[in-house]
């Protein structure tokens, strides 16, 4: 990593200082007064619309999508709205993600579910929901609670 210098900060502070106090410039033969951008002559607005730059520069939104995934990392995946991420799984190593409507929560069937993960993993559990079943039982209790009611609709 690069070290910065002294001289090199002080000369972009004095660049950026000068470019916020310098004058307005006069129009030259070749531009007309309606080519020329309106202008404030505030040097405080100038040093407003400095920080306004750095705070659209810095914001999250703009460093959030780079449009590339590192190697070795998977495209994350977004829960939809009304959606929620459960892990289904005995094993810490054999568990799949699953996304599951928020209205199966309610289901009788999907409780005993809830109520079995209680009983495994309790309630201050850190991460994500895990549900210590099998997988092929869970998608019998998923496929049972679509039947049930007219909750096929959320798959």
């Amino acid at each position: 990593m690069k070290k910065l210098r002294g001289f090199r900060l002080g000369r972009r502070l004095v660049r950026v200082f000068k470019w916020i106090i310098r004058s307005r410039r006069k129009p030259t033969a070749r531009s007309s007064f309606l080519d020329q951008p309106t202008r404030s002559l505030n040097p405080f607005s100038k040093i407003l619309a400095l920080a306004r730059n750095l705070r659209d520069r810095a914001s999250p939104s703009a460093n959030s999508n780079r449009g590339y995934i590192r190697l070795g990392q998977a495209k994350p995946t977004e829960v939809p709205k009304g959606h929620l991420a459960v892990y289904v799984g005995e094993s810490n190593g054999d568990t799949r993600r699953e996304v599951v409507p928020v209205i199966y929560f309610n289901h009788p069937l999907f409780g005993e579910l809830l109520k079995d993960a209680e009983r495994v993993y309790g309630y201050n559990h850190p991460g994500g929901i895990k549900i210590p079943c099998g997988y092929s039982e869970f998608e019998k209790v998923k496929m049972r609670v679509a039947a049930w009611g007219n909750y096929d609709q959320y798959l």
